[in-house]
């Protein structure tokens, strides 16, 4: 398989004058790859420097695994578990799939494309230097997870619960956020500027730490005015 490669920002403002940070991306140079023919995943099991292409990987347990150079693609997920796996140099493409647990898993350097995923359960879980790219992810639960330099990039996350994580330099690119959730969040330069769609149903109140743009704002004001318990009329 042929190297991948992304260019990292370096921590520099996204935005002329905004003064917030940027995500540093991630540099992903994978090696040659060989076939993954080991069977079913396994609890602690240790993968490096392997393909994953086309696999059923359907109610399997791979709880506490460690990926280190692999790739995952076109593999169905549905309900597999990967609590507290690790994902470490990695690309996941066009991965699908219902009910993937992925709590408490650790995720550094990550790219992961046109991803097809309902329900994902990533709550506890640390993410770094991640990239999420195109696709469509429904009801995405990172509650209490930790995310530093994550880019959400061309992206659809419908109905995502970011309740009580901590999020630094995280960024929203052409990505469409609808009834995200942000209950005892924590923001720290936190670019939403760019999403072509902003639909916050809880958390409003968190939002210190981010920067949005005036139109976005403007959409937000009758929840805002809500929050604060302000009545517009006329």
């Amino acid at each position: 398989m042929a190297r991948r490669a992304s260019t990292r920002a370096g921590g520099r403002d996204s935005g002329s004058g905004s003064g917030v940070k940027a995500a540093r991306r991630p540099e992903i140079r994978l090696p040659e790859l060989g076939p993954y023919q080991g069977g079913e995943l396994e609890p602690d099991g240790d993968y490096d420097g392997l393909e994953f292409r086309d696999l059923d990987l359907t109610g399997q347990d791979g709880a506490g695994a460690r990926f280190m150079d692999c790739a995952l693609t076109e593999c169905a997920l549905d309900g597999t578990g990967l609590k507290s796996a690790r994902v470490l140099d990695s690309v996941l493409t066009g991965v699908r799939g219902v009910g993937t647990d992925l709590a408490d898993a650790s995720l550094r350097d990550v790219e992961i494309v046109d991803a097809r995923l309902g329900g994902t359960q990533m709550y506890g879980a640390v993410l770094e230097r991640v990239l999420i790219r195109g696709g469509k992810i429904d009801f995405l639960n990172l509650r209490q997870a930790r995310l530093r330099d994550v880019v959400f990039q061309g992206c659809v996350l419908v109905e995502p619960d970011f309740g009580g994580a901590r999020l630094e330099r995280v960024e929203f690119v052409d990505c469409a956020l609808k009834a995200a959730d942000f209950t005892a969040a924590t923001l720290t330069d936190v670019d939403l500027r760019a999403a072509v769609e902003l639909g916050i149903a809880a958390g409003v109140d968190r939002l210190a730490g981010a920067v949005i743009s005036t139109a976005q704002l403007l959409d937000l004001a009758p929840v805002l005015a809500g929050q604060l318990g302000i009545r517009v009329e006329g």
